[in-house]
């Protein structure tokens, strides 16, 4: 409860009961709130009393050592994995020795074939330039249109100024 809330209850209680028997009422509240809390405790008492009769204390202890890794070898595995203790002459050293040439040839291998192909698409580019620079036929003009007019196909050609029937040049 806030603050507003019990100035609320306060104000009512002090026009219910009046001022005079008031702090006779907060005495006994304060009384009956402290035997409440002193029921609330011995409560809870009896319940964890009557769960480790009953063995819940025992579950509730090995689900906790669930969580610890010792119990469950996972020691074991941290310890295989820790490198701090790394022996360089024993068999995980050789084949990661083993591994690691294996790794180089590799990466050695795909970049010279990474080399050859960009060796090769630049000597297809070149050679593409080199055939766009010269061409093998002569460049011609596009034969006219099949709509096209005859002064349209020969540009030598001189046009024709149309004349109306009368003789005045349009």
């Amino acid at each position: 409860m806030g603050w507003t809330e019990l100035l609320v209850i306060g104000v009512v209680a002090l026009i219910v009961v009046g001022p005079k028997d008031l702090p006779v009422l907060f005495r006994n509240m304060g009384r009956f709130a402290g035997k409440a809390r002193g029921m609330a405790r011995e409560f809870s008492r009896a319940m964890e009393d009557a769960a480790d009769a009953s063995g819940v204390k025992e579950a509730t202890d090995s689900l906790r050592g669930l969580s610890n890794p010792a119990k469950y070898g996972l020691d074991k595995v941290k310890e295989a994995t820790d490198f701090t203790k790394w022996e360089p002459g024993s068999n995980t050293a050789k084949l990661a020795e083993e591994r690691a040439e294996k790794a180089k040839k590799i990466h050695a291998a795909s970049a010279d074939k990474a080399a050859k192909r960009r060796e090769a698409e630049a000597a297809a580019a070149a050679e593409a330039a080199q055939t766009d620079a010269q061409p093998d036929t002569p460049v011609r003009a596009d034969p006219p249109a099949a709509g096209a007019s005859q002064a349209e196909a020969q540009p030598d050609a001189q046009p024709d100024t149309e004349t109306s029937k009368t003789g005045d040049k349009a």
